[in-house]
């Protein structure tokens, strides 16, 4: 028995060895999977990171479309591997479980918080020469200014009032706004519009905007419409987690939100040269708002403005890479039509 035992040890220890050493290979030589959320500027990031990872680093990739909650339970699994644009503010009780955990960590900060709040037309404080408009509201900065200038944004359907253009129903964003209006004591000047949906809201954005009008809205960055469109975030009170948390007053501006580029931990560890690059990563709300806009006014999809993006700010990507891995991705794109 023994000796038999001595021979099948022989022959199925070395076998598991080298089994073993093929597992780790195999998985480490499968696609890397990107969570897709369903914004259009995640999409884009992902598909920069994505072509970068292929063309400098070799790598097959893959994209996976995720609402946030699963999408973030997936990069705790393992089955997918990172994300562009983790925003862990709006999700913080399962981004807190997740890095505590030690299966999820941020590999740095996409781009600056993101703003939101209520914007004008840049052209109603300062005019515009080039389209003959005259400055209508020189004096307006911030929200407290707004019941001195109601009378700029008539409601149609109670043009006793102005109207804020907000976010569609069922939006947490739309009821704060209303509560915002209250708080800062516009109830009785200020009516918040819910648009239908989001594509509606830009619509009225932009309709006003090229016809010269005023217009009130809700919006936020990074989109196509801070790309395309000249706009002026009002000042708000300092954001106060008191007012906002504890009191739901809402009488001052939004929390910042974090958006950071997310990774599985085990496959940062096993990817050394991509959590690299990852970490390098940085842009710009002026540059997503940009990208953005090509993509609105050339009807693109995220690949044609991935592809832009590489092309118009070789400066920024480049400093993210080696020498011979910015090299490799500068050949691919000459490859492109």
């Amino acid at each position: 028995m023994k000796q038999r035992t001595k021979i099948l040890n022989a022959l199925i220890l070395p076998l598991l060895a080298v089994l073993l050493t093929i597992t780790p290979v195999a998985a480490s030589s499968g696609p890397v999977v990107i969570v897709d959320f369903s914004w259009d500027s995640v999409q884009m990031h992902n598909r920069i990171a994505g072509y970068v990872i292929e063309k400098a680093f070799g790598k097959k990739v893959e994209y996976l479309f995720a609402e946030s909650l699963p999408g973030f339970m997936g990069l705790e699994r393992g089955d997918a591997h990172l994300s562009m644009e983790g925003w862990v503010d709006n999700i913080l009780e399962v981004w807190e479980r997740v890095t505590t955990n030690g299966k999820v960590e941020s590999l740095g900060t996409n781009f600056p918080d993101a703003p939101q709040g209520w914007y004008v037309p840049t052209y109603m404080i300062t005019g515009d020469k080039e389209r003959g408009i005259e400055p209508v509201a020189p004096d307006l900065k911030s929200v407290a200014d707004l019941a001195k200038y109601k009378h700029l944004f008539i409601d149609p359907e109670n043009p006793k009032m102005g109207r804020l253009y907000n976010g569609p129903a069922g939006w947490r964003v739309t009821s704060i706004n209303e509560m915002k209006v209250k708080a800062y004591g516009l109830a009785e000047h200020i009516e918040a519009f819910s648009a239908g949906s989001e594509t509606a809201l830009s619509t009225a954005i932009k309709r006003a905007y090229d016809r010269g009008r005023p217009v009130l809205a809700y919006y936020w960055e990074p989109t196509w419409v801070m790309g395309l469109l000249d706009m002026t975030l009002l000042e708000e009170p300092p954001h106060d987690d008191a007012l906002w948390n504890e009191e739901h007053n809402f009488g001052c501006g939004f929390p910042s939100v974090r958006v950071l580029i997310v990774a599985n931990s085990k496959f940062v560890k096993e990817n050394p040269e991509i959590a690299d690059f990852l970490r390098n990563y940085s842009t710009t709300l002026e540059q997503n708002n940009k990208a953005l806009a090509f993509m609105f006014q050339n009807n693109a999809d995220t690949r044609q403005a991935a592809v832009w993006f590489l092309r118009e700010y070789e400066d920024v990507w480049s400093g993210w890479l080696s020498a011979e891995a910015a090299n490799k991705v500068r050949a691919a794109l000459k490859e492109e039509r």
